[in-house]
């Protein structure tokens, strides 16, 4: 037999280096003590975020794809249109051409019926006349006897034809002139009419200018005439308190002036006090010294009162600290003997579980077997 190199098959080996990089991943992401106390796998959430981020990209450029490939279907839908078109166009035109060219009428087989050739020969052939016989005959006599009065008459149908086309014809340009100079006439009489519009409106505008002029003025005339009456009139009241300014109590100081009924003292009038009413005022005062310098001297009291009874309570005070920490004192010294107690005992019990109880302490193989997969 024949050695052939055949190519290794790597595909398993591939998955199971791929089942393992991802069980390592795995491993990590669930015995990463981290994310599992707290409860928040940040790694996973970015890599939805990206994988969620990149698909939408992948999402935008396959919808930018397709419509630049259904633009480039269009433009090619149309290029194709406009060349088929053209292509169209072209096979009429040589089809027009052959026709021209290949399919004239007198290079029929009947040329020389329908094409007015009787009397020739059709074929030119070389050999005399006189030698053809009765079967080489071409024209009849009398064969197509109203050749003439058809030809005429069909001459006579293609000029009255042309008559009525060209009636036709001047007819449509006499109707565009007409209704060229109606359009002309009608674009005239609208910028006559427009013309005159505006006219009219500066008139208006100008006449409504001349009437605001007028009432401003008129408006202007009152408001001067109103403030020479307020002016007169300020005067004139003016005058009529200066006159009675100087004729008043207040400036002739009449002492009888201030006095009002019933006792009562016309301030805007009064000059001043007399000499009882300043004795009485003073008395008075006095008398108010006298009562609130007693009034000091009995708060002066009652605040040294109060002094000596903060003191004593702030004596009372210190006691009963001094008495509580003598007492926090003691409590702190039996603390400490039952804690010292306490330790003692916690020694005695750890001896007895490290030298007595536990005597087979585990290695470190033992706890390598637990946590080994993530399943």
């Amino acid at each position: 037999m024949y050695k052939v190199d055949l190519p290794v098959d790597n595909s398993a080996a591939l998955a199971v280096e791929r089942r393992r990089a991802a069980e390592a991943e795995r491993k990590s992401r669930i015995f990463n003590a981290r994310n599992r106390v707290i409860g928040l796998d940040l790694q996973s959430l970015d890599r939805q975020v990206a994988e969620k981020k990149q698909r939408e990209d992948v999402q935008k450029e396959c919808q930018t794809a397709y419509d630049a490939l259904r633009v480039a279907n269009d433009q090619m839908l149309q290029s194709s249109q406009h060349e088929d078109e053209k292509r169209r166009r072209e096979l009429m035109q040589d089809l027009v051409r052959y026709r021209a060219t290949c399919q004239r009428p007198e290079d029929s087989r009947d040329a020389d019926l329908t094409c007015g050739r009787q009397g020739a020969l059709a074929l030119n052939l070389a050999i005399p006349e006189s030698q053809l016989g009765p079967a080489s005959m071409q024209v009849f006599q009398g064969e197509d006897l109203g050749e003439k009065e058809r030809k005429r008459a069909q001459k006579e149908e293609t000029e009255r034809q042309l008559r009525a086309q060209k009636e036709d014809m001047e007819k449509l340009r006499n109707w565009q002139k007409h209704q060229e100079v109606l359009q002309d006439k009608y674009m005239v009489q609208e910028d006559l009419r427009s013309a005159h519009l505006q006219a009219l409106d500066e008139e208006a505008r100008k006449a409504e200018r001349l009437a605001l002029t007028n009432f401003n003025l008129f408006l202007a005339q009152e408001r001067a005439a109103k403030e020479r009456s307020e002016h007169e009139k300020d005067v004139g009241m003016s005058m009529t308190e200066i006159h009675h300014m100087v004729t008043s109590d207040l400036l002739t100081e009449r002492p009888e002036a201030s006095e009002g009924p019933a006792g009562l003292v016309l301030t805007d009038r009064w000059r001043g006090m007399t000499a009882e009413q300043r004795s009485a005022i003073l008395r008075e005062q006095e008398r108010q010294r006298l009562e609130k310098e007693k009034q000091r001297e009995l708060e002066l009291q009652t605040e040294r009162e109060w002094d000596q009874e903060r003191l004593e309570q702030a004596r009372a005070l210190q006691e009963q600290e001094r008495r509580a920490r003598e007492l926090d004192r003691r409590r702190r010294l039996e603390m400490d003997k039952y804690n010292q107690q306490l330790a003692q005992e916690q020694r005695q019990h750890q001896q007895y579980l490290d030298k007595q109880l536990y005597t087979n302490q585990p290695s470190a193989r033992y706890f390598t077997q637990f946590n080994t997969s993530s399943r």
